[in-house]
């Protein structure tokens, strides 16, 4: 409703629209498709199966920019920074994802996003005119209130169903991070993406692109409610969670198996005391065009019933394999000797698990209500958010994604559920799983509980969230070290048997195990460099020597007024390609990353320093040019001495 009256036009074109739906896309008539519909001067321009929308160019063009961006440290809002190895970073996501290509290309085991749905309602970031430029982009992103906050109105644009390019929106917004994404992945890596209907159908278009096809893994269905919707035309009980690999030929499985449930242990029983345990069995047939000759053969039961394998089908076992399985007591005939062979699978044989299914039950991963009462909870009865997912969805592909000691990234991370699924994990299997964790500094709504109880930005529930739950797992695990102490005592008391140390010696691992969870984790903000980047005088042309060398004195010192050594230490450790994680160490006038893999020298330079610099062998050693002001003589030396010991020396 705008107000204004139906035109003559509209009204044709909304009775066409009426008759031919399919000659419209985002609104509009697509010329193309119409004439196509009618049988007339069937010719498109471009001929070939492919996803094409309004802004894909101009899209592409804001993947391969550059950013200056970095990331600063917030030692006040972390937790255990010195030590951890879990990253929380505050920013957005798409300047973000390319700060993190240098340093983690190739290193992310499993990304998991949750981005906005397209619903209609949904406000997110996209250029709303595609002649929109880089600094206009990173003008409008960086726009902040007076008390530091990024502006919604400045970041966001609300993307109404009734806007003329209303999917391309969200395919422009989409399209760059994936990318982005896919770099960051290992080979043997998969990303889980969650979605409705509203855009289900172009992400699958959109991933085969940026991932192929071939790389496509499953379309899960998760059911994230168990009530009926009365008021809808539809009860809509279920959204998609979307998974690819990077490489569907690098590794043999690329999802692993679940757990074994109850229900699935209760089916291994024993009728026949067989010594090595409880089993169940498996069917001794296969397809018949996967067999050789061997496997077709008449089989004799122990009751001397011959039994051949059905119509299009073979045994799984040669002849004279089967015949070792049965003198192995490996193939069960039934209680009478006489039925249809079968193959007995051992519990305690091999890796006991359940193949991932295609559906997901409320029941076993939780659903939207289910993470909502687990955030209320944290939060002390405050509902904090609306539609969050559950920590146990993310557990369940944590699992399927083979997590066990590898960093896995969410860079939708809204009320963040992946650190509280991965200490959970690490918790339950003994896993040294970390994670990097992206949320943009989303203003919450005023009349929301969460505004009312102090959290202006959903960074800010989600790093609380991360706190809260890290508090709550570590009196978990005190009180579990506490259960496992009392066991070791009582084995103490009894006679010192082989059996009982090794039950002691066990007992004592997983209490050192429980101790060295790392439930911290360190906050990053996204800001600009800490270096000057050479930019136009306003007004002039720097056309002549004059103008070019007012240019030129602004950059004298290529420090920014408002950078500290501390954030100086991480952009250029980040642009060196060190992880968030790296060891640095300051000493001597100097800092050292990752025991001499670099050394910053950002404070002073004297001969002394750079004699110490030298005898400790770096790789690599970055210092500020300024800092050789006035003394040619000592920069040159330095040069020549580090070039003599094999260093690479860079000055900035």
């Amino acid at each position: 409703m705008d107000g204004t009256s139906l035109t003559p036009e509209q009204e044709k074109l909304n009775a066409l629209r009426q008759i031919l739906p399919e000659a419209f896309s985002e609104g509009k008539i697509d010329w193309e498709k119409l004439k196509a519909t009618l049988g007339e001067d069937i010719n498109f321009s471009n001929e070939r199966y492919v996803l094409n929308w309004a802004g894909k160019s101009e899209a592409f063009k804001v993947l391969q920019t550059p950013t200056t961006k970095t990331l600063i440290p917030a030692k006040d809002e972390s937790l255990n920074f010195d030590e951890t190895e879990n990253i929380f970073i505050e920013g957005e996501n798409l300047e973000v994802l390319k700060v993190l290509q240098k340093s983690y290309f190739g290193k992310v085991k499993m990304i998991y996003i949750d981005p906005p749905y397209n619903t209609g309602n949904d406000s997110f970031i996209y250029p709303d005119k595609f002649s929109e430029s880089k600094a206009d982009y990173e003008k409008r992103v960086g726009d902040k209130d007076e008390e530091g906050y990024m502006t919604k109105d400045g970041m966001f644009k609300k993307n109404s169903k009734e806007n003329g390019q209303y999917h391309s929106n969200w395919l422009n917004m989409m399209m760059p991070r994936l990318y982005l994404a896919k770099n960051l992945l290992r080979q043997d890596g998969v990303i889980f993406v969650s979605i409705d209907d509203n855009e289900v159908h172009n992400l699958r278009l959109l991933m085969n692109e940026v991932f192929g096809e071939d790389n496509f893994i499953s379309q899960f269905i998760w059911e994230k409610r168990i009530t009926r919707e009365n008021r809808k035309v539809v009860s809509t009980r279920h959204d998609y969670i979307i998974c690819y690999s990077k490489d569907s030929n690098n590794t043999e499985r690329i999802l692993g198996i679940l757990p074994m449930d109850v229900d699935a242990i209760s089916r291994y029983k024993n009728p026949d005391n067989d010594p090595r345990g409880d089993w169940t069995s498996v069917p001794a047939i296969a397809q018949a065009g996967h067999g050789t000759k061997s496997q077709f053969y008449t089989l004799k039961t122990p009751s001397g019933r011959s039994v051949d394998p059905p119509s299009g089908s073979c045994w799984r076992y040669t002849q004279t394999k089967m015949n070792e399985a049965i003198a192995d007591n490996r193939i069960w005939f039934g209680n009478d000797g006489n039925g249809v062979p079968r193959i007995k699978k051992f519990l305690n044989e091999g890796q006991q698990g359940l193949t991932p299914e295609t559906i997901w039950w409320a029941k076993e991963v939780g659903t939207n209500d289910t993470a909502k009462r687990e955030l209320t909870r944290l939060f002390d009865g405050i509902a904090v958010f609306e539609t969050p997912k559950p920590s146990s969805l993310v557990k369940r592909i944590l699992q399927l994604s083979q997590t066990q000691n590898q960093i896995s990234l969410d860079f939708f991370s809204g009320t963040s559920p992946l650190p509280e699924a991965i200490n959970d994990l690490n918790k339950e299997d003994g896993g040294n799983r970390k994670y990097v964790c992206v949320q943009l500094p989303e203003l919450t709504e005023e009349k929301s509980e969460a505004y009312k109880a102090g959290y202006k930005t959903i960074a800010e529930i989600g790093k609380e969230r991360i706190r809260r739950a890290g508090k709550k797992m570590e009196e978990e695990i005190k009180e579990e070290i506490k259960k496992l102490e009392s066991e070791i005592k009582k084995l103490q008391g009894e006679l010192p048997t082989e059996e009982t140390k090794a039950e002691i010696e066990n007992l004592k691992n997983k209490i050192a195990q429980l101790k060295s969870q790392d439930l911290g984790f360190k906050v990053l903000k996204l800001e600009d460099s800490n270096f000057k980047q050479w930019q136009q005088i306003e007004g002039k042309d720097a056309g002549t020597l004059a103008e070019l060398a007012e240019q030129m004195k602004l950059f004298v010192d290529p420090v920014s007024e408002s950078a500290t050594i501390e954030n100086m230490v991480y952009e250029l450790l980040l642009k060196s390609g060190k992880n968030l994680n790296s060891t640095v160490l300051q000493a001597h006038g100097f800092h050292t990353i990752n025991n001499r893999e670099l050394v910053l020298m950002l404070e002073k330079a004297t001969q002394e320093i750079i004699d110490t610099v030298i005898a400790s062998k770096p790789k690599k050693v970055i210092a500020l040019d300024k800092l050789f002001k006035g003394n040619d003589q000592l920069k040159t030396n330095t040069v020549l001495q580090m070039k003599d010991a094999g260093i690479e020396f860079k000055t900035i």
